[in-house]
């Protein structure tokens, strides 16, 4: 099972051409539903039945959201295509995962009011050398929309300091990027650099502080210092996340006037369809094309 997972893998990088992340989510999913069907016997697809899938679904689907059911179903179909890319007919196994209704636009994305997001950055305690490290990290993602793993990768030779630009290297569309650099979170940065940075001779841009220094920072501990934020700020549960930093940095570029195109640019969205999200929160404009109410009196 350990050699097929690894086959898979090199088809999804080669292949599919997955970020590793992306690779990391299907492959654990996989490593689920193989010893599940075929236990520790050979991986035969011909004794594959569709009951087996859809069983895999409905038992690791429980209590998931939809978005979280949906990757399950996609990583099947996406081992059941790489083994029909081996010579497998599986036609009718891929036809047996299910398929899980999802609207991409039906809920209002996750966002910090202005209040919330003064109570967020103030819970950073700045004395001490972990806020020192964690302030400036949530200052990319507050000030920037930058995602979690991309704070994380960030690299010392990424900031031209005397053009105030910010270089983003191995983001979610694998392209590079130049960002301009906000005052605030340069500042915070260069603090962080000069007061807090421990010594060492990694080219990471924020390091851990316990040993080993040297390995890079990872994106849970990135999300994990933002949740602990949330906390500390009072903010209610479930937490936002890190992402609502971003949905929170793109909602008030909207509100200032910013077009979508212009919006999905500093996002480094593919597609002005993902953007379309934040017009859902400009109710102003929206107030101004409502059709009136059927029931309401003259």
């Amino acid at each position: 099972m350990q050699e097929e997972l690894d086959r898979f893998d090199i088809y999804l990088e080669k292949v599919c051409g997955l970020a590793l992340r992306t690779r990391l989510l299907r492959i654990h999913y996989l490593s689920k539903f193989l010893p599940s069907v075929f236990k520790h016997g050979p991986i035969d697809l011909a004794t594959l039945r569709p009951k087996d899938i859809e069983q895999f679904v409905i038992h690791h689907g429980e209590g998931c959201t939809r978005g979280s059911i949906q990757v399950i179903c996609c990583c099947l179909r996406t081992y059941l295509r790489f083994r029909a890319f081996e010579g497998d007919c599986t036609e009718a196994l891929i036809a047996a995962v299910p398929r899980i209704r999802y609207w991409q636009l039906a809920s209002l994305p996750k966002r910090l009011t202005d209040q919330e997001l003064k109570q967020f950055l103030a819970a950073f305690d700045r004395t001490t050398v972990d806020g020192r490290r964690n302030y400036p990290m949530a200052r990319c993602l507050v000030d920037l929309g930058l995602r979690a793993g991309e704070v994380a990768r960030l690299k010392l030779e990424h900031f031209d300091w005397r053009q105030g630009t910010l270089q983003i290297v191995g983001s979610k569309g694998r392209r590079v990027d130049v960002l301009p650099l906000p005052v605030q979170t340069g500042r915070a940065i260069v603090q962080y650099l000069r007061n807090a940075r421990p010594k060492c001779a990694s080219r990471d841009l924020f390091v851990r502080h316990m040993a080993p220094l040297d390995r890079p920072l990872t994106t849970e501990i990135v999300r994990w210092a933002m949740r602990c934020a949330y906390a500390r700020a009072g903010l209610s549960r479930p937490y936002p996340g890190s992402h609502a930093l971003r949905h929170s940095f793109a909602c008030r570029l909207f509100n200032a006037g910013a077009s979508l195109k212009e919006i999905a640019d500093v996002l480094r969205h593919r597609s002005l369809n993902s953007s379309t999200i934040y017009t859902k929160v400009d109710l102003k404009r929206l107030t101004a094309v409502a059709l009136p109410w059927p029931g309401r009196t003259a």
